[in-house]
């Protein structure tokens, strides 16, 4: 029997976490982390927007009602600690990313700062042996040791998210609902008696951007270094002006404010100008990109790879060969083009359903 430290959100995966640790004769201590995020409870829409976006995040004073009531119908010990000034480093590289052109991705950056960081530190104070979260991934025992696996069920697979965590830390996380499939986990929920969390909707936004109104966020955090400026084509022709490039992405096509009379899409942004250039689908494919920050899950590998990719969340994943390189970088090379490969996005390295590790996408590569 481990004495594990679980972060218990509120939701389902959680909570259900939770019962499964308690039946594998683990001493389970719950941990809520408070950001400091609340959600509005007035302006356009009033209440009913409010409760609406309050279902889609995590984090909120409800979900820390939710789990606290986990854990006493569990009989657990629970915490919940405030880890504002951490997660306010998170909004504030969220906003920069935005300001420099690229399109972060603040969860793989909470889950290695936050969940799997200050959570393991938390566990040692505690003497706990394992931190465990309500993730949908694997640790598997490999001939390196501890390896992180995809999760069974493909359509939440969240492994993806994880590439940031210290590989010495794999021997001490758990991943209780991994080998199940949603259904199950759900399924779970209620037989254990948790009702009031086992048809809680998924978390699908960030959690301090309800709505998927990023912009706000990177204004009310950075307003000065938000410029207009102009809309061009590849021969630097202007279509259009805009009011700033922390309202586009890479591979965007809606909202644009132009008409060519044709799709456009957004393919590149460049900040030192407060320029945007557009163009046609064709030219948003790459054969490949480069990665910094990597990484590694496994043994830092000395020679080239073949396995596969993913660039985004949703993404499917695409056959590469994965080259390493010095300081940290790593040459991807699609199997086939693949478009919007987007800067300060994550890219995440697999063979087979083993997480090799990853990093932050830094350019595409044309050819």
């Amino acid at each position: 029997m481990a004495r594990v430290v679980l972060a218990m959100s509120g939701g389902v995966d959680s909570s259900a976490s939770a019962v499964l640790l308690r039946r594998q004769g683990h001493e389970v201590i719950g941990l809520f982390m408070r950001t400091g995020v609340e959600y509005p409870s007035s302006g356009p829409g009033g209440e009913d927007r409010s409760r609406a976006e309050h279902k889609k995040g995590c984090c909120s004073v409800r979900d820390a009602w939710d789990a606290r009531r986990v854990a006493d119908r569990l009989g657990i010990p629970f915490y919940a600690i405030d880890f504002r000034a951490e997660f306010d480093r998170i909004i504030d590289y969220f906003a920069d990313e935005y300001v420099r052109g690229r399109t972060p991705n603040p969860c793989v950056v909470c889950n290695t700062w936050l969940k799997f960081g200050q959570l393991w530190e938390f566990a040692r104070q505690l003497d706990a042996d394992c931190i465990a979260t309500g993730h949908y991934a694997r640790i598997v025992r490999g001939a390196d040791g501890a390896e992180l696996h995809r999760g069974i069920d493909a359509s939440k697979d969240q492994s993806y998210v994880l590439w940031g965590i210290r590989r010495e830390l794999l021997p001490h996380i758990l991943f209780p609902v991994g080998n199940s499939t949603k259904q199950e986990i759900r399924a779970l929920a209620r037989e254990a008696g948790l009702e009031h969390v086992a048809d809680k909707p998924d978390s699908v936004e960030i959690c301090f951007v309800p709505g998927g109104r990023h912009s706000e966020v990177v204004r009310a955090r950075r307003p000065e270094a938000v410029r207009p400026g102009v809309i061009v084509d590849r021969q630097g022709r202007v279509l259009g002006e805009h009011d700033g490039i922390d309202r586009f992405t890479i591979g965007q096509r809606k909202g644009l404010g132009i008409a060519t009379g044709r799709r456009q899409f957004v393919l590149e942004l460049l900040p030192e100008t407060q320029t945007v250039v557009v163009g046609d689908y064709e030219e948003l494919l790459a054969v490949g990109l480069e990665a910094e920050g990597v990484n590694w899950l496994c043994p830092t590998p000395e020679e080239e790879i073949e396995g596969w990719v993913k660039i985004r969340y949703r993404h499917p994943g695409v056959a590469a060969v994965i080259q390493p390189r010095e300081a940290g970088r790593v040459i991807v090379r699609f199997a086939s083009a693949q478009p919007a490969v987007t800067p300060g996005q994550a890219v995440a390295f697999y063979v087979g359903s083993r997480l090799l590790g990853g990093g932050w996408i830094a350019r595409a590569l044309r050819e």
